[in-house]
């Protein structure tokens, strides 16, 4: 006799598989699915708004792609060629139209065919570590049909060759070759990687960050572990006033006012105007760009006027932060109210310093923080423009719907920042809203606290989540900081550089601790020769390795942001997870999406086996594997209860 709770599931369950023959059905092709190679997933971090480089190693797939197509055609075609049809597949529409200018017509149709048949053979190999079903789903709605056709063995063909031949010159007779070609092009990438992980930092410094979430948007599969660049800009997008200050600050310090502008159509003409009247004759020398140089000078000096502007904003709205919510104890950071008005001075951490710049119009020295009337004026004006933009609030929507603080994936621990640790090695008690929690347990509050921001009904629960927000950008017991201080008032007041210096928490001292790593891991319910930390945050700068604790933990940030690319000397690392094993990618800088189409040039690559696997992972050895198998289970279940008449089939 069932249990009651296991009969009203069953009964559930058998209104999808109504009957013996389907239920049937579902267990031979589930148990088929586990025995297929595990998929490969793609691990990205720290993109930073550089749309360009982040498009092409989405589509290179880390030099996956390019994998597949020698392992296809190493033997018979040349690197040229390799090179070639790898471009087609990264670009199909753009190098398509640089064949279209070199080729007679007749010539054009002998390229569409060569390439045609490549890339069929490309998508086969492929294809073939997937289930039909799954495979199904993946084709393009247009052309689902005809390439399940040609990519498909026909054995019961009699003539294959001619059959394959007619579907591509038809293709070629119709004129449907242009978009028959980039379909399997962009088929190719999909069936290459299964799935996309994003550690963070989407946002800040490179000027496409809006575009990259777009992509990510249409992306087949992935999951985002939020970064501290992320969070602030969610926190932006929820209306706390520090963050959106914050924001516009950094596009204004990396010349990238666009990404607000033009991305997101936030109206910055008020705080425009407020800059160039309030400091129009300020040189604001300590509040130049870091961006190319390049521009129009007025453009950069009313920018560096802008920078300055919100730059006083901000550190204003910290110190009112700051005494909102004493928790937070971030006094340190109150940095307005330690200013000497009078002779110039700032007293912080004990000592004083002479300032680069005394010019402060806005600030009443008995009340340093108080915004003055203007001021708040710019400021409510950002944030009805942060909170009502449709575009911004669409990509903070989907952070939160795949994002997290973390993600435990196929024996796998994926976070962004670090785990805050004591001098000794321990998890460090932090509290939070009067909550003390260390580890997994810390990451999980704050995970809801990020999503109470957003989804809270209750007006106070609101506001403590738009709070944390700031509080993960900047605090010393964020996971996603990982520093005593955040020095942004001393890099540009001060100039002795040792007040400029953020010490790291003893998590980045203690990456080769085997002992930490292992209790970092078990923390969340990882063990075994197989788990590895993956982690972002910290650019690995020259010299230094990527690979730590004998590979148990990878930092994989290398610099995609060109503004690091000066000390790691790379274009950023990523990590490539597959059937036979973990490989590190180190990649150098990515010159155009022009001549990569142009001259076929790529990321060129260095590869390291982190790990390689004596036996092939297969779909059963991996998370997806573990939640098939409680399927069949629980598929086997209602076979017997439709077998002993427990339950009774749906013929009708």
């Amino acid at each position: 006799m069932l249990k009651e709770y296991n009969r009203k599931y069953l009964e559930r369950l058998s209104e999808l598989y109504p009957t013996i023959a389907k239920a049937s059905t579902e267990i031979i092709n589930l148990s088929s699915i586990l025995n297929l190679p595990k998929g490969t997933e793609h691990f990205i971090t720290d993109i930073h708004g550089e749309f360009e480089a982040f498009s092409h190693v989405l589509k290179n797939g880390s030099g996956a792609v390019r994998k597949k197509v020698t392992e296809v055609f190493g033997k018979t075609l040349s690197a040229q060629d390799i090179r070639e049809l790898s471009t087609l597949i990264y670009y199909p529409e753009e190098k398509i139209a640089l064949i279209r200018k070199k080729l007679t017509d007749e010539q054009l149709n002998d390229w569409y065919k060569v390439m045609l048949y490549r890339l069929i053979a490309v998508c086969r190999y492929t294809a073939s570590k997937y289930s039909r079903s799954k495979l199904r789903k993946e084709l393009p709605p247009d052309f689902a049909f005809v390439i399940e056709e040609l990519i498909t063995e026909k054995d019961d063909i009699a003539d294959k060759e001619a059959y394959y031949e007619e579907i591509i010159n038809t293709i070629i007779r119709i004129n449907r070759a242009d978009v028959f070609v980039t379909a399997l092009a962009e088929l190719i990438p999909k069936l290459t990687v299964d799935h996309l992980h994003i550690l963070g930092d989407i946002y800040d410094r490179g000027s496409g960050a809006d575009d990259i979430m777009d992509k990510l948007l249409e992306y087949h599969s992935l999951d985002v572990q939020w970064g501290n660049h992320d969070i602030v800009w969610m926190g932006a997008a929820a209306g706390q006033l520090c963050c959106i200050a914050n924001v516009v600050r950094v596009c204004a310090r990396y010349g990238n006012l666009a990404t607000l502008e033009d991305g997101y159509g936030i109206n910055l003409i008020p705080l425009v105007t407020f800059a160039m009247k309030t400091y129009g004759d300020d040189p604001c020398s300590c509040f130049r760009l870091k961006s190319d140089g390049e521009g129009d000078l007025d453009d950069i000096d009313m920018n560096m006027r802008i920078h300055k502007a919100i730059s006083i904003i901000q550190f204003k709205l910290e110190g009112q932060l700051a005494a909102r919510r004493p928790e937070f104890c971030l006094d340190n950071r109150a940095v307005m109210q330690m200013i000497d008005y009078e002779n110039g001075t700032v007293t912080i951490d004990g000592r004083t310093y002479e300032l680069l710049d005394r010019n402060f119009p806005t600030v009443l020295p008995s009340d340093p923080n108080r915004l003055s009337e203007e001021e708040e004026a710019v400021m409510e004006r950002l944030r009805s423009a942060f909170t009502g933009c449709r575009r911004l609030q669409q990509h903070m929507q989907f952070l939160l719907n795949n994002g997290s603080f973390y993600k435990v994936y196929n024996g796998n621990l994926l976070y962004h920042g670090c785990m805050p640790l004591n001098e000794n090695g321990e998890f460090r008690d932090v509290t939070v809203y009067g909550q003390t929690l260390k580890g997994k347990a810390l990451y999980d509050l704050l995970d809801g606290l990020v999503r109470r921001a957003f989804f809270s009904t209750n007006e106070v629960h609101r506001e403590e989540g738009r709070d944390i927000l700031w509080w993960i950008w900047c605090h010393r017991d964020s996971p996603l900081f990982g520093k005593d201080k955040m020095a942004t008032f001393e890099r540009y007041f001060i100039a002795d550089k040792e007040s400029h210096k953020e010490k790291k928490n003893v998590y980045y001292d203690l990456l080769d601790n085997e002992e930490v790593v292992d209790s970092i891991l078990r923390e969340f319910q990882l063990e075994g020769p197989h788990c590895h930390i993956i982690n972002g945050h910290v650019p690995v700068k020259k010299g230094e390795s990527p690979i730590h604790c004998g590979g148990k933990l990878l930092v994989i940030d290398g610099g995609f942001s060109r503004a690091y690319q000066s000390t790691t000397g790379i274009a950023g690392y990523t990590l490539i997870f597959n059937s036979w094993g973990v490989r590190l990618v180190a990649h150098e800088p990515f010159t155009s999406t022009e001549d990569a189409i142009r001259f076929g040039t790529d990321i060129h690559s260095d590869r390291v086996m982190i790990e390689q696997f004596t036996k092939r992972l297969r779909v059963a050895d991996t998370d997806i594997g573990e939640d098939l198998r409680e399927r069949i289970d629980e598929l086997e279940s209602l076979l017997e209860a439709y077998r002993n008449g427990t339950i009774v089939e749906r013929t009708r």
